[in-house]
Parts: C-alpha cells; sequence; structure tokens
C-alpha cells in the first residue's frame, strides 16, 4: 500500500470501506468495460509504484523489447528500481519513503552515490546505506528470493531478476501490456 505502516492497522481506508469516496460512493456504478480495466489496472500500477505517465509509458516500450514474456519484463523493470529494491529490503515502510531515502542520497549502490529513484539495478548489485546509523534498528524484510539481505553488514543484492511468482504485487499486468498496444 502507499502508506505503508497504515495500511497494516484497521485504519487503512482500503479494509474499512470497499467503496468510493465521496457522496455518490455507494451509488449504482455501471458495468465496467475492457478498456476501464485495463486503465484501471495501469493506474493501480502507476499509484503502487509512484510513477507518472510518460516513465511508465517508457517502462511499457522497454519491456516490448523482452524477447520473452513483455508482462514479465515490465513487472521486472518495476522491481528493479533503486527505491522498490529499497522498499523491498525492508530499510524504508513505504515506497514513497523509499523513493525520499534514494533521492536525498541516502544510499550507495556498489559503493557509488545514486540520487535517482529510477536507477535500474542489475543482478550483482549490492544496496547499502550511507549513514549505517539512522537503519540499525530496522528489521531486513527476507520474504524476497531475489534479493539477499545482510543484517550485519546491513547491506542486500539483487541475486536475479524476479520471476512474475516472486513478485506479491497485485497486478494483473496482462492488461496494462493490452491498454498500450492498442
Amino acid at each position: 500500500m502507499l502508506k505503508g505502516e497504515r495500511c497494516l492497522s484497521p485504519k487503512c481506508a482500503v479494509v474499512r470501506r470497499s467503496y468510493a469516496p465521496g457522496e455518490h460512493g455507494q451509488g449504482f456504478r455501471g458495468k465496467v468495460s475492457q478498456y476501464g480495466k485495463q486503465l484501471r489496472e495501469k493506474q493501480k500500477a502507476k499509484r503502487i509504484y509512484g510513477i507518472d505517465e510518460g516513465q511508465f509509458a517508457r517502462y511499457v516500450t522497454e519491456a516490448e523489447k523482452y524477447v520473452g514474456n513483455r508482462s514479465e519484463g515490465l513487472m521486472q523493470l518495476l522491481e528493479m528500481r533503486l527505491d522498490n529494491v529499497i522498499y523491498r529490503l525492508g530499510f524504508a515502510s513505504s515506497r514513497a519513503q523509499a523513493r525520499q531515502y534514494a533521492s536525498h542520497g541516502l544510499f550507495t549502490v556498489n559503493g557509488k552515490s545514486v540520487t535517482i529513484p529510477s536507477f535500474q539495478l542489475k543482478v550483482d548489485d549490492v544496496v547499502t546505506p550511507k549513514v549505517t546509523k539512522l537503519f540499525k534498528e530496522l528489521p531486513l524484510n527476507q520474504a524476497n528470493i531475489w534479493l539477499e539481505a545482510d543484517s550485519k553488514k546491513l547491506s542486500g543484492k539483487v541475486l536475479h531478476r524476479p520471476s512474475r511468482e516472486e513478485i506479491d504485487t497485485p497486478i494483473n499486468e496482462s492488461l496494462i501490456i493490452e491498454f498500450y498496444s492498442r
């Protein structure tokens, strides 16, 4: 979720209400077309990863160059971003916080300072915080098979590109590819 810790509590808006906000949120909703479903998935993916329209379209264009499954290529490109890896390793409680950490230059990749949240990581890249005392008490997330977290050195390493089974984001990426292939 976008709000990090808040969506783990009962105060999460998604859990509390299953309808849209506002005066007409509980009103009649018509049948959603195929285009509407594709648009909703694209918007959901953009909001989850915190990406604007132009950058997301470039990721889709880049994913279409992949030889294999284009939708899996799109998810790999989104997951291999620096801000997402910081979030997946457990250094940040939300992707927005991880994006801010990356843009403020709090992390290094292979010993070099990187201030671009959309920086594409490669296999065997090592991500470490510049100031380790800021992150000593944070538990590193061990759930990701494609990342290796070292809590003693306070670093994370990309072991391999994630497959779709290793990505737990609730997105139907094939609808996104269909949306852009119109």
